[in-house]
């Protein structure tokens, strides 16, 4: 008996050990200093016509001065532990500053729809909420519709796409084609009943990803926020500029890498590329951003793999400021 308790409290102990060494870890983020020189440059003096505003992970607010569009709106970011060991609803205090920052007004129509490229909690779980406050429709998947119907959304303010299908909003034209989430654990699924937070963070199910085109007065953007990639399905597109998620990007195979940059950058003759989704969704989001820890993703394994490939084929990779307006066609070659 005494020896089993020995044993158990060694066991405790190396148990303690490890999560204190993983908790080190997650703390460890890797640095943006040897990226200076991708760094976009402050805002122009003068406001572009459409101004491009990355709001971290795939948070995007596109607006011409008539209409906006916000990509999923994730604003709450729950804590590690609350994510690992507990449930997760949407934040209103963090949605009330993340929209006062964003200068995203209530319900005055500006707002013309919250899109979600797919239904993890970190895409969907406020989008609901955004479209409640603003008045905004909520586009995505039947995924994203049951949350959205969760959180009583009324059906005259859901809307699923079709792809391939133009959807106008103002001067904007955005299809869908069809995407991938990036192979890991948390790949694939459905939400198929209305959700009711706070659920644990599984129950929010991939649903459809989503590679976005957007189109505006004769410019050309590519959103593709997750680093998966359905094959073939962007050969007949064309745009610019690609906002390209990279998270989860860093662990996967090289044959993988190569895959994705063919089947997305180079398949649509991308001209630039600003990575989204790399910065660690547990920083609040009135906070600097910073890359993902290890072990959860390589940054710089990414970073690299970007660099390389667009040094090899003239495409000029660009970090995104945060929380400042962009002209992300600026500068480009004819």
């Amino acid at each position: 008996m005494r020896l089993a308790r020995r044993i158990l409290a060694a066991l405790l102990v190396l148990l303690a050990l490890a999560a204190a060494g993983l908790a080190w870890l997650l703390q460890q983020h890797p640095s943006l200093a040897p990226y200076e020189s991708l760094k976009w440059n402050s805002p122009p003096p003068v406001a572009p016509a459409l101004k491009v505003s990355f709001l971290g992970v795939a948070t995007l607010l596109l607006d011409d001065g008539e209409t906006a569009l916000l990509t999923d709106g994730f604003f709450s970011r729950p804590d590690k532990l609350t994510t690992f060991l507990g449930k997760v609803e949407p934040d209103q205090e963090a949605i009330t500053r993340g929209l006062l920052r964003a200068g995203i007004p209530a319900k005055t129509g500006k707002l013309a729809a919250v899109i979600t490229v797919h239904s993890h909690y970190d895409h969907v779980m406020d989008a609901p909420e955004v479209a409640r406050r603003t008045g905004a429709l909520l586009v995505g998947s039947q995924s994203t519709a049951n949350v959205g119907r969760g959180w009583g959304l009324p059906e005259s303010q859901l809307r699923v796409p079709q792809l391939g299908v133009p959807m106008t909003f103002g001067r904007f034209t955005l299809t869908f084609y069809p995407g991938r989430h990036a192979p890991t654990g948390f790949t694939g699924g459905e939400i198929t009943q209305p959700l009711k937070p706070p659920v644990r963070v599984t129950a929010y199910q991939e649903g459809i990803s989503y590679a976005i085109l957007v189109q505006h007065d004769g410019k050309s953007l590519l959103i593709n926020a997750s680093a998966g990639f359905e094959p073939g399905a962007l050969r007949d597109v064309r745009a610019d500029v690609v906002l390209l998620g990279i998270g989860a990007l860093g662990p996967r195979s090289d044959e993988h890498r190569d895959a994705f940059w063919r089947e997305v950058v180079s398949a649509v003759k991308a001209k630039r590329v600003i990575p989204i989704h790399w910065d660690d969704f547990w920083i609040p989001s009135d906070q600097p951003m910073k890359p993902m820890p290890p072990p959860l993703d390589s940054f710089d394994v990414s970073m690299g793999f970007l660099r390389e490939r667009g040094a090899k084929e003239g495409v000029q990779i660009r970090l995104p400021l945060q929380w400042q307006a962009m002209d992300v066609w600026a500068g480009l070659p004819p």
